[in-house]
């Protein structure tokens, strides 16, 4: 079961990648969500639905991956794709949105914000998952002020 944790977590290996595993976790999320979008998949109550059933199980399979990767490793990237679904969440469905996401996404993840930081610490693989939820939720509030104030670049 740890290896299957692992290959989970690590998001089927990508975050194995030897540079900003993290990016690329979040670049493999986008371009997921980018498909979604062209396959016609609504980003609303069940998208979000989804999306945080998804992360439940994932903090299973991260708290068994740390065993042998240790306490949020960094090439456990799941989080990031939990993290970047919730930043899109109930917004215009475009490419612009789709950057914008991943830029901001990624800024708030890396340099974690308060509360981010605070939460990185809990427990197992709680830790990891929340602080990228958090994470996503800035990046989303960012960017709902934004589709409101510039509609006409995010619509």
């Amino acid at each position: 079961m740890n290896s299957f944790s692992k290959f989970i977590s690590t998001l089927f290996g990508i975050g194995y990648f030897p540079k900003a595993p993290g990016t690329m976790g979040t670049a493999f999320a986008a371009v997921l969500y980018y498909i979604f979008i062209q396959l016609g998949w609504e980003n609303g109550w069940h998208f979000l639905a989804a999306t945080l059933a998804l992360a439940l199980v994932s903090v299973f399979f991260i708290t068994k991956a740390e065993k042998d990767l240790g306490h949020d490793a960094g090439s456990i990237v799941i989080d990031e794709l939990i993290g970047y679904f919730i930043a899109v969440m109930f917004l215009p469905q475009n490419l612009v949105v789709v950057v914008s996401a991943f830029i901001l996404f990624r800024i708030f993840d890396i340099f974690k914000p308060e509360p981010v930081n605070v939460l990185q610490k809990l427990p197992a693989g709680w830790g990891v998952m929340v602080d990228d939820i958090m994470a996503g939720i800035y990046a989303n509030v960012v960017l709902q002020i934004l589709v409101r104030v510039l509609p006409q670049i995010f619509s």
